[in-house]
């Protein structure tokens, strides 16, 4: 095989108006080169954003030298690869320019045999600034496009918005919970490529039909011939083998040879089964010999969205291989400001933690960038199942003929880079253009037309139309026909009329609620906001003081210092928490104490909303709460912070999620109702238990009933009036609890109170920790002698526990475990804790 490749590195950069050459990162931004280098503070800390802004105004320069030697000048056809520019980008080869690029999206190739030469090559990469390459764009329409989080006065822009004409990344001009920072650089790998005869560039298993008894795949082969080839195309798995001649004529063309695998090992989502990989490898024979070699790793499994009439408009749900999927997960947005910052460790502690999680799927949010190949990776092996979007999100793009070009080389390009990956289960056209919008409704959406003429309406809703409902459908379809597509999330259906805006809840589509929140709605209302598919929905905290003071001094800890302020996106999102905790919570004694109770009152809320979603299975099937993540050190909805340390959130999350869930409503004021929600496929035997305690652990009532639950299903096992329940004691002073066995064995454990945490007087426990014998440290068990909320533990190391801000009652006790964050390959090493610290709410309030 005479096909090599060459990994381009030891770079160095400037800015265009300056001589002076430094050491560069590639792939890389200019932030990080400059901090590299030391030319600017940490963007991260305090208010330096602020003070950064100057960057993104300049033109940027990357150079490499390459020493090449004599057969590089032999090879039939030698290509400069680019797989990632951000973005608008000119690229020099000894001085000759052989490439623009202005799509941060996209792969960039360009022949360079005649530019090159033996010896000494030097490649240059000069890149615009996005600024003052598109003001010009905003002042030539006429007209400003809607680009809310386009946080422009931060940028010295004033109000000119301008993040909708550049195919860049939209949160790094700023969102509701992201700083601004318009990066540059060559933020993918460059490599030169050789080669001398036919090669293999692109190869597809598009799965046709897959059941447990067979899968029915074509296996399609892109070719690239600098001459005529004539040979044999062979596709081998799992020792089997299939081959066809093939005549390749000079250029690129597609080969197709259909194959039929029996019995093969399916690939399942986490909860399901094992998420079984497969590889084919694609050779192309001459006299016996591979001239070329590709291997694909996928999953053969069959997935789709399905959406059938029925009495209540119409359902929304995965069925991966004929199997219905209750959808549990959380909507995930890039790691880091920086995206080439993410090492593989940072993906693995994200994707392990959303499967430790017991989620099954994650939601790539149409603002951030589409993943890294590590990402899509690491959710085929752990069973995440991916809700993929296009990345548009929350505003209203140009529609004239070269974006739309643009736009559709990159659909094209993504999709056909993502799509042998198994966990891709949908392709989402845009985040919430369709319901801000809301073309079909008067004053309806989020009040962007009315402020357009009804002929720029009209031309805005047809470039929409143009990207969302023509481009990416077609590049779906004839790059990934497998995998269903949908036009905007969230909506009701692509009805062209009344019904198509998901401008509230109704029987049918996706649903984004931000009535609690967004809408200062109560916490109860989750109760009743359900919708088919619930794709967002959410709640802020802070992070821990750990975290805080990787950005904030102690001069900073006020709600509302500056410091404080500029890591709040969410304008009185900071006010807003401790609206809330006024109402929920009882007051915390200091600020540090603020931010563990706003862990408390986020989890609290997410684990309201998500209860209520999976009791109202199978009518709901789906909830992906937002979000998963943090891009930098920030109060925000995220269950995890920036370091990747589990909030709350993340534990009510695991806890939450798992297959046999006990769910305990006593919403309507009258009746309290134990719910038992089984995600598993197969039956269910056990007992449930039943108490009403005092608050010094006394079982005041108690009732013990066997339990059977059908696959996969919801039922309500107990039921009684809080009249009788209560017999007249006070609602402040018990508490009732619910528990699942199975042969003896504690499933599922739930305390349940009748009144808000604010209305209860906590008495400071005494907790003790004991090592369980035998264990080596590894485990422990936790008792209270009083009521203890929200218990906390802490260590020294990076890790979860695999519980934690837990409730404990005299006489209950509580087996935990810690987990070191896991290095290279591993998840979470178990070990014993360093430095164990335990604490309840009792020690946070007043």
């Amino acid at each position: 095989m005479k096909h090599i490749q060459l990994k381009l590195d030891n770079w160095q950069f400037r800015a265009c108006d300056e001589e002076e050459w430094l050491p560069a990162a590639v792939p890389g931004t200019v932030h990080t080169d400059l901090l590299r280098n030391e030319r600017i503070p940490q963007p991260f800390y305090g208010k330096n954003e602020h003070d950064l802004q100057w960057i993104d105004k300049k033109d940027w320069e990357y150079r490499t030298v390459l020493q090449l030697e004599e057969k590089w000048q032999q090879h039939a056809c030698t290509e400069l690869v680019f797989k990632g520019l951000d973005t608008y980008a000119d690229v020099y080869v000894n001085d000759v320019h052989a490439l623009s690029a202005d799509n941060m999206f996209r792969a960039w190739t360009v022949d360079v045999k005649g530019l090159l030469q033996t010896g000494q090559n030097e490649i240059r990469v000069r890149f615009r600034s996005v600024v003052n390459e598109d003001l010009p764009k905003l002042e030539q329409l006429g007209y400003a496009l809607p680009a809310p989080n386009d946080q422009s006065e931060l940028g010295g822009l004033g109000g000119q918005q301008i993040s909708v004409f550049a195919r860049k990344a939209p949160y790094h001009y700023g969102w509701d919970w992201g700083p601004r920072f318009l990066t540059s650089g060559i933020w993918r790998e460059a490599v030169l490529e050789g080669r001398d005869t036919v090669a293999i560039t692109d190869v597809y298993i598009r799965q046709n039909a897959v059941n447990r008894e067979e899968a029915r795949v074509t296996v399609l082969v892109e070719v690239d011939a600098p001459s005529g080839w004539n040979g044999l195309l062979r596709i081998s798995s799992g020792g089997q083998e299939w081959m066809k001649s093939a005549a390749v004529q000079p250029g690129k063309q597609t080969l197709e040879l259909e194959v039929v695998l029996d019995q093969p090992r399916l690939w399942w989502c986490n909860g399901l089964g094992a998420p079984e990989l497969t590889v084919f490898r694609a050779e192309l024979l001459q006299e016996g010999k591979a001239v070329a070699q590709t291997d694909v790793t996928t999953g053969l499994r069959e997935i789709k969205l399905v959406r059938k009439p029925d009495d209540r408009g119409a359902s929304f749900y995965f069925e991966l291989n004929g199997v219905r999927v209750f959808a549990k997960g959380a909507n995930h947005i890039p790691n880091d400001s920086f995206s080439t910052e993410v090492t593989e460790e940072r993906y693995r502690h994200e994707i392990a933690s959303a499967a430790a999680s017991n989620m099954n799927m994650l939601r790539v949010w149409g603002g951030g960038i589409y993943e890294e190949e590590v990402f899509y990776r690491l959710c085929d092996e752990f069973g995440l199942l991916v809700w993929q979007d296009f990345m548009f999100a929350c505003s209203m793009y140009p529609g004239d003929e070269p974006f739309l070009e643009n736009v559709r080389e990159e659909a094209v390009y993504n999709v056909r880079r993502l799509r042998n990956h198994p966990c891709i289960a949908l392709w989402c056209g845009n985040n919430e253009m369709d319901s801000a919008w809301s073309h079909y409704e008067d004053n309806m959406g989020w009040g962007w037309k009315e402020k357009y003429s009804p002929e720029i309406r009209e031309k805005l809703w047809k470039d929409y139309e143009a990207v969302f409902h023509r481009i990416l459908p077609e590049a779906v379809a004839a790059c990934h026909p497998d995998v269903d597509y949908w036009a905007s999330s969230p909506m009701r259906d692509l009805t062209h009329d009344l019904n198509q805006h998901a401008t509230r809840i109704a029987g049918e589509g996706d649903v984004h609620y931000w009535g609690v929140w967004h809408g200062s709605e109560p916490f109860e209302n989750y109760n009743v906001k359900v919708g088919r598919f619930m794709s967002e929905y959410g709640f802020q905290s802070f992070p821990e003081l750990k975290s805080v003071l990787s950005y904030a001094e102690d001069r900073d800890m006020a709600l509302e210092s500056e410091v404080m302020l500029a890591h709040q996106k969410n304008g009185r999102g900071n006010l807003l928490i401790k609206e809330y905790m006024d109402i929920y919570l009882p007051q915390p004694k200091d600020f540090s104490s603020f931010l563990y109770m706003s862990q408390i009152l986020q989890a609290e809320a997410m684990r309201m909303a998500i209860e209520s979603h999976r009791r109202n299975k199978p009518y709901c099937m789906g909830t992906l709460y937002w979000q998963m993540n943090d891009c930098w050190p920030v109060a925000s909805w995220a269950s995890m912070d920036y370091y990747g340390r589990w909030k709350a959130l993340q534990y009510t999350a695991r806890n939450s999620y798992k297959d046999l869930l006990l769910s305990i409503d006593g919403s309507d004021g009258h009746t309290l109702k134990v719910h038992a929600v089984s995600d598993r496929q197969e039956a269910f035997e056990g007992e449930l238990q039943v108490r009403l305690h005092d608050f010094s652990g006394a079982v005041l009532q108690e009732w013990s009933q066997p339990v059977t639950l059908a696959a996969d299903t919801t039922d309500v096992v107990f039921m009684a009036g809080l009249d009788g329940l209560l017999e007249g004691r006070e609602s402040d002073r018990v508490l009732f609890t619910a528990s699942l066995l199975a042969e003896g064995r504690l499933l599922e454990h739930k305390h349940h109170y009748f009144v808000s945490a604010k209305e209860i007087a906590l008495t400071l426990p005494h907790l003790t920790v004991t090592e369980v014998p035998g264990s080596s440290g590894l485990s422990f068990k936790v008792t209270s002698n009083v009521l203890a909320r929200g218990v906390y533990l802490t260590t020294e190391e990076e890790g979860i526990f695999s519980d934690n801000f837990f409730d404990l009652l005299p006489g209950e006790t509580k087996t935990v475990e810690f987990f070191l964050r896991g290095s290279g390959e591993a998840d979470f090493v178990p070990a014993a804790p360093k430095g164990l610290e335990i604490r309840s709410m009792a020690d946070y309030v007043e």
